[in-house]
């Protein structure tokens, strides 16, 4: 791999739409450096080469509709003037951000199930840190407009999948996915707790209402792009992306999604690409689950109502699984977000009054005293003389 080869990807990703399937097939076969030559015209291409090009797109299903590199030519030439990769590097390296590329180290091996659709580059703005293995990280995707429920069913799960150690996939939208990211980033104990998958540029957080959100997770996590800084998130863009966000993960789950949903594209995303699915059910009055619904009576997806369930699709020997006795993780698996803060507020060795544990939990007096209930049935938390204590072993 050259710095040549880097430059010309990062061009031919402000070149190239996503899934631009002549301009990835003109890369398969002719290499980076040579594509961009040829798409920005200052190479010819011989018959040899559109003969191969037929035969790439075939192979791929993607023949269907190829008329010949000329035209795709004229689609590009618009853009050619546009070109300037070393701005897009800088701007990058000025906002501590890098671009991947497929030679790196550093690039997610998974997105090679994408086959021709793979990416050209990704643009990664966050820790520079080995992103886990496939059965170690979990999207989570939803309705923009999640009810409470869906709100609160995302924070558990994302909190406690955090908790064993995968690492939160989704798209750094309103509703599910940032209920998902901010749980994830509170309970992630190492690693990369969360990663947004961007339909627009790095170089500026959208959706505005979540840019300390994305901050954050630029910070302590990661945010990636297919498309260069100062890329418009554009409805199509969106519709890409989903792709990138089933491929990093062995498992999607959707939380609630409505009859149609951008949610169900990643969810049959996934189910392409031979990954596994979850649904989570809700009411059959709510129309922010029809989508859930309609996956799971399709066949499409498991029904899934808790981390565990989840971490077993994501890897069905066991493998990701904690063992039996391993400690915290085990002793909290199931819990809910709000059991895991009061767990984490009571004290070890004195006891604690309900309205005292309240105020350092940040929850409502009827919630604490529910939640020392189902502690206490569980064996995590202990009552002596009127107050609440954590019980020995639950540390």
């Amino acid at each position: 791999m050259t710095q040549n080869e880097r430059t010309a990807r990062a061009a031919l990703s402000r070149l190239l739409e996503p899934q631009d399937a002549a301009g990835l097939a003109l890369v398969r076969v002719a290499g980076a450096e040579d594509a961009l030559r040829i798409a920005t015209g200052q190479l010819a291409a011989g018959l040899d080469l559109e003969q191969e090009l037929a035969r790439v797109l075939e192979e791929n299903g993607a023949g269907g509709g190829w008329t010949g590199l000329g035209m795709a030519l004229k689609r590009w030439a618009p853009r050619v003037p546009d070109l300037a990769p070393a701005r897009d590097l800088a701007t990058m390296q000025r906002l501590g951000g890098r671009l991947l590329i497929p030679a790196d180290d550093l690039w997610p091996g998974q997105l090679a199930d994408l086959g021709l659709q793979e990416p050209l580059c990704l643009w990664w703005r966050g820790v520079e840190q080995e992103l886990p293995a496939v059965h170690q990280a979990v999207a989570l995707v939803g309705s923009r407009d999640s009810t409470s429920y869906g709100s609160a069913v995302t924070g558990d799960l994302a909190y406690a999948l955090a908790q064993r150690g995968f690492t939160i996939i989704s798209g750094g939208a309103y509703g599910i996915d940032a209920h998902a990211h901010r749980a994830a980033l509170a309970g992630a104990t190492e690693g990369l707790p969360t990663i947004a998958v961007m339909a627009g540029g790095v170089d500026r957080f959208y959706p505005a209402g979540n840019e300390d959100l994305l901050r954050t997770v630029a910070n302590q996590g990661a945010v990636l792009a297919e498309v260069p800084p100062g890329s418009a998130p554009t409805r199509y863009r969106f519709l890409q992306r989903n792709r990138l966000i089933a491929a990093l993960a062995a498992v999607t789950v959707v939380v609630e999604a409505r009859w149609r949903s951008g949610a169900l594209n990643t969810a049959h995303h996934a189910e392409t690409l031979g990954r596994a699915v979850g649904a989570v059910p809700g009411s059959v009055h709510s129309a922010n689950s029809a989508g859930c619904h309609r996956l799971l009576r399709e066949g499409g997806a498991v029904c899934v109502t808790d981390a565990a369930e989840i971490a077993e699709l994501a890897s069905p020997s066991g493998d990701s699984l904690p063992e039996p006795g391993s400690g915290r993780v085990e002793a909290h698996d199931g819990l809910t977000l709000e059991d895991l803060i009061l767990l984490d507020a009571l004290p070890l060795r004195i006891t604690s009054t309900v309205e005292k544990l309240a105020t350092v939990a940040g929850l409502s007096p009827e919630s604490v005293r529910a939640g020392l209930g189902r502690l206490g049935l569980l064996g995590l938390a202990e009552s002596r003389h009127g107050g609440w204590k954590r019980a020995p072993g639950a540390a």
